[in-house]
């Protein structure tokens, strides 16, 4: 198969406007839902799944095939597109990432939709929005961060602050003895559980400094919001501190660490 070549900066930018409608009519669509007591099912894999995973999928993949037509799209919800060979270009979807958090009573409202654009292994344009709390993140490469939220678009970038004040961001239902002990090792000790991609908007928004993550998640969870995090100044890093790459075997995760300064 010959390689699509690379799209250029700007078409990248464009792309990531184009997504910002479909994935706020895909949240309308969730909320729709969160409204009325939503139930799950149990997917093979131990995961939940609810009629909004389904609804905002059935939303957006239609819309990413006319923006980007020919790239594979490889989506949560869509099975069958796991087993799909990595291509040089692809998108990887998460329609609702934080489903527990979707279901939570009571929750923080900490559930995403995720759109992210892999270029030969490095995530280049993401578009993240958490309807709950009405704020929506894109950025892409060479082109910045953004957050849209009570109608207002404003340029977001990493912080960087001494060592002493970092703050960082975990899982709200993932948090193992290594994450615990990485935390330490770093002398953090403000902490903010918070679910989903958001991790990854707070810390390219300035308000917090690191993400660790050891425990169980796959590439649609994270790419959209690494982009997002690098197109604002910050860095995604694998165990041996070598930038994070995409498309490992079956979309699965490795250990990372979402840092607002290297």
């Amino acid at each position: 198969m010959t390689a699509r070549p690379k799209q250029d900066d700007a078409a990248l930018a464009a792309l990531a406007h184009s997504l910002i409608v479909p994935v706020q009519a895909a949240g309308r669509e969730i909320m729709r839902v969160y409204r009325r007591t939503p139930e799950a099912e149990i997917k093979n894999d131990g995961s939940p799944v609810t009629e909004a995973d389904r609804a905002a999928e059935a939303i957006l993949l239609p819309h990413i095939r006319a923006a980007a037509p020919g790239v594979q799209i490889v989506s949560e919800e869509n099975p069958q597109s796991h087993g799909l060979a990595v291509t040089p270009r692809f998108f990887l979807v998460d329609p609702l990432d934080g489903t527990k958090e979707f279901l939570r009573v009571g929750g923080k409202g900490a559930f995403t939709v995720n759109i992210g654009l892999i270029e030969d292994s490095v995530p280049v344009m993401g578009v993240i929005f958490a309807p709950a709390l009405d704020r929506l993140f894109y950025g892409s490469r060479n082109h910045g961060a953004f957050e849209m939220a009570a109608g207002v678009c404003r340029q977001i970038s990493v912080r960087h602050i001494d060592a002493a004040e970092r703050i960082a961001v975990a899982s709200a239902s993932h948090r193992d003895g290594k994450t615990n002990q990485w935390l330490a090792d770093q002398n953090i000790d403000k902490i903010t559980a918070i679910g989903s991609s958001l991790k990854f908007c707070l810390i390219a928004a300035g308000e917090a400094d690191a993400y660790p993550r050891y425990g169980p998640t796959m590439e649609w969870d994270t790419a959209a919001g690494d982009a997002i995090l690098r197109a604002a100044g910050g860095i995604v890093v694998d165990e041996d501190g070598h930038p994070y790459r995409y498309g490992k075997a079956g979309y699965r995760y490795t250990p990372f660490f979402a840092l607002a300064d290297g």
